[in-house]
């Protein structure tokens, strides 16, 4: 165990009760973006977690450990996972699943309506090919029961034939084990500004099945820390979203022993920035990640964190978040995707481009 998850420890010794496979050992850089908060007025920070060690990070290698620690323990050599076409969690699942020894099988789920071949062959889908992994497809991406259901079906197969296999199970009804990865990265977070002498005012973090969102939440409020934690939604609307991050924070809570009572003020969503839908770009989502890029050479992906950027960007202009504050940015990572976006966000380049002639 690493000297820096024994110092997570100490803030909240809980998370020793759930197994773990250590996939990161050191914290993620928390960053100071000078030139956007410049240019915002507000003093942004970006967490780093783009830049997590393992198939090029992200968030999902934090929810990893969780996960994959029971598969490990029960001598697993398959591991299975869904996801969308673009998925970062079924590329750093591929990878996790390989550096452990594992085979990893990725079902692709058809969420986003898009047939650029770009975006069915490159970014994480290139990289989950090189790392070997195994794919199936499955035609619909927005019934999460029948995509676990499928993948239990596989590994029923495959455990017919002397294979030991491991599914992750994202449905909502299945538990939210990753989420304490957040949790920890809470802990993390907090304890690095403690260093720092002071603490944000406000979390921005992207809020899709809900488990980063939902475990940053608990572990801050399991350790007392009750700062504004903002979810940007980038699958479902605010409403939706909200009782499934009320759930799932509910879980994780109870996952770690803690006496905290959820109030209904922790939960706060905009979905300002949502439309068209998961995984479809608008204007300000393509000026966000343009704004990203050219002021700190911070790379954003279409799907998550270019939604958080411009849902950030959104709530200082709505003035939820004030002049002057301080903001944490959770950058989820997503980098690979950006390839596979390359015709949407030249589209989005032109535009800005357009707009600043204008």
């Amino acid at each position: 165990m690493s000297d820096h998850f024994n110092k997570l420890l100490q803030k909240l010794p809980q998370l020793s009760d759930h197994t773990r496979i250590e996939l990161i050992s050191a914290p993620s850089a928390l960053e100071n973006l000078p030139n956007l908060s410049a240019g915002l007025g507000v003093q942004i920070d970006a967490k780093r977690d783009d830049t997590l060690p393992l198939g090029m990070g992200g968030n999902k290698v934090r929810q990893l450990e969780y996960y994959l620690g029971p598969a490990v323990e029960m001598g697993a050599d398959t591991v299975l996972i869904t996801g969308a076409v673009q998925s970062n969690f079924t590329r750093t699942c591929a990878a996790a699943a390989r550096r452990l020894g594992m085979h990893p099988i990725l079902q692709m789920e058809e969420r986003v309506p898009k047939e650029d071949p770009v975006y069915r062959t490159s970014g994480n889908v290139l990289l989950s090919t090189l790392m070997g992994a195994e794919v199936v497809h499955f035609p619909t991406g927005n019934d999460e029961a029948a995509a676990d259901a499928n993948l239990d079906r596989i590994a029923d197969e495959l455990r017919e034939n002397g294979r030991i296999s491991y599914v992750i199970h994202l449905g909502i009804d299945h538990p939210p084990l990753g989420g304490l990865g957040y949790a920890a990265a809470a802990v993390e977070t907090w304890l690095q500004y403690q260093s720092l002498g002071t603490l944000p005012d406000h979390v921005i973090i992207p809020s899709g099945s809900g488990l980063t969102h939902a475990g940053f939440l608990a572990g801050a409020r399991a350790i007392g820390w009750d700062v504004s934690v903002l979810g940007i939604c980038v699958r479902r609307d605010a409403d939706q979203q909200r009782t499934r991050i009320q759930r799932r924070t509910t879980e994780i809570l109870n996952l770690l022993g803690a006496a905290y009572d959820l109030k209904s003020g922790d939960i706060q969503l905009s979905d300002a920035c949502l439309a068209p839908g998961y995984g479809l770009m608008n204007p300000q989502v393509g000026a966000a990640i343009s704004l990203a890029a050219v002021q700190e050479a911070l790379l954003l992906d279409p799907v998550y964190s270019g939604r958080a950027m411009a849902g950030l960007i959104q709530h200082i202009e709505t003035g939820t978040i004030r002049q002057n504050e301080r903001v944490t940015f959770i950058h989820t990572g997503g980098t690979p995707a950006i390839f596979a976006y390359q015709s949407d966000l030249t589209k989005a380049l032109e535009q800005a481009s357009d707009d600043a002639v204008n």
